[in-house]
């Protein structure tokens, strides 16, 4: 009985704590003086560092196959970054260009621009997979917009709609003005009779929501269980230093881990700042026992994995109640809703059901913040065959919406982490997840 209390208790702290913003008083203001200045220790890889090459580009350095294209001009998450959104423009359809309906449909299927497709559906075998996040423009020709209704939507929609999530495309520079134009005549032959389909797979509003990818708890499915299961070794060797983690946590890893994992993240008084267990493991670590445990290396992440599943079927429970937690989760969340990059997008734009949660964003599902999108962290990519943890997937979400990715280990994703993990209070960690 105490204990369900407690967590009812648990949860109405981070109700009050998370929905504290909204009514956006001068005293709930995100503070960032009090925030500390941090050296990332990060792989050189996943530290958001840009170099400038022999011919004097500039180039992103991030992990092997991403693109190291600079995002230079367009605003980012940094604390120390005050940029904003692009101011709104009212634009006028250039009357000299004649729009050619067949470039504007590769325009529209573009994967170098967009695709529009991952949010609009439109007709046609090759749309796959088109997403349900904007709305079916399938007939949109029926419908007899103006052409400048049409243009002005594309160049900059928040003219007519302040909240959408779609990316003011022209003022961003993605499309120009000619190409727009090419857009807008194909949107104009859009019209019924619309073709019946051949797969409701391909039709975001007919499409199955995916069921998941099976027990991740099960070895035989999950391949991450064996890579943590590996850092058992890795618990009870020597550093640099001549001392184990098992010399100063006594037990075993299972009795001495367990009950750790879902306090975090959490504010580190001795660091001045917020951590992840990843955080806390790549200073720790070299500190105690002379190992070297940068964040996103395969030891850091195995032993992430490793702690977090003693504590597997435990409730989450960060703390947001505290002053400094408090403070972050103001930080955190003015970050899940701030705008960013060459287009335009926030965390919220994506996980939160007023906006597109559980919609598809081309053939992928978007969960919603309140469900939970942390309790299984770090997990599998099946897509990518390897461990990821939060930080590398906020890197990875925004860098194809053109934001220079942050360290892994900065305070900015960890204090977004504590916002988003805190919505997991009172849910059961499940450690590895399985992800596409």
């Amino acid at each position: 009985m105490r204990r369900a209390a407690a967590w009812r208790a648990l949860r109405g702290a981070a109700f009050v704590a998370l929905s504290a913003g909204c009514a956006g008083t001068a005293a709930e203001a995100p503070d960032y003086g009090s925030v500390p200045r941090w050296s990332s220790r990060a792989l050189p890889e996943a530290r958001g560092e840009i170099r400038t090459l022999t011919d004097g580009t500039r180039a992103a350095v991030r992990y092997r196959g991403w693109t190291t294209r600079d995002f230079a001009p367009y605003p980012t998450y940094g604390y120390d970054d005050s940029r904003r959104e692009p101011p709104v423009e009212r634009v006028t359809m250039p009357a000299s260009i004649e729009g050619d309906a067949h470039k504007g449909r590769a325009l529209f299927l573009s994967r170098s621009k967009g695709p529009c497709t991952a949010c609009h559906l439109v007709p046609g075998d090759d749309v796959w997979p088109a997403g349900s996040a904007g709305p079916d423009q399938s007939t949109i020709g029926d419908r007899r917009l103006p052409d400048q209704y049409l243009y002005q939507v594309v160049w900059d929609p928040r003219v007519f709609f302040p909240n959408t999530v779609m990316p003011p495309w022209g003022t961003a520079g993605i499309f120009s003005a000619e190409e727009i134009v090419h857009i807008v005549a194909y949107l104009q032959t859009l019209k019924a009779p619309v073709a019946p389909e051949k797969s409701p797979e391909r039709n975001p509003f007919t499409r199955p929501k995916p069921v998941g990818f099976g027990d991740n708890l099960d070895p035989t499915n999950n391949p991450a269980i064996v890579l943590a299961e590996d850092a058992e070794a890795l618990w009870t060797a020597r550093g640099a230093s001549g001392k184990a983690c098992s010399d100063c946590h006594e037990g075993g890893v299972a009795r001495a881990m367990r009950g750790v994992a879902p306090r975090y993240p959490r504010f580190v008084k001795a660091q001045g700042r917020v951590m992840g267990v990843e955080d806390f493991l790549e200073v720790h670590a070299p500190a105690t026992t002379g190992h070297a445990m940068p964040s996103e290396s395969a030891d850091n992440l195995s032993m992430t994995m490793l702690i977090k599943m003693q504590s597997n079927g435990m409730p989450v429970s960060v703390d947001v109640a505290s002053p400094e937690a408090r403070a972050a989760l103001a930080r955190g969340k003015a970050t899940f809703y701030r705008r960013v990059g060459e287009r335009n997008h926030a965390c919220a734009d994506c996980h939160t059901s007023e906006r597109s949660a559980g919609k598809f964003l081309g053939g992928r599902l978007l969960a919603d913040v309140r469900s939970g999108l942390t309790k299984h962290i770090p997990t599998w990519r099946t897509d990518r065959a390897e461990v990821w943890d939060m930080r590398k997937r906020f890197q990875w979400c925004m860098t194809p919406l053109g934001m220079n990715m942050l360290a892994a280990d900065s305070i900015e994703y960890a204090e977004l982490e504590l916002y988003l993990t805190a919505f997991d209070n009172g849910k059961p960690l499940s450690v590895p997840g399985i992800r596409h």
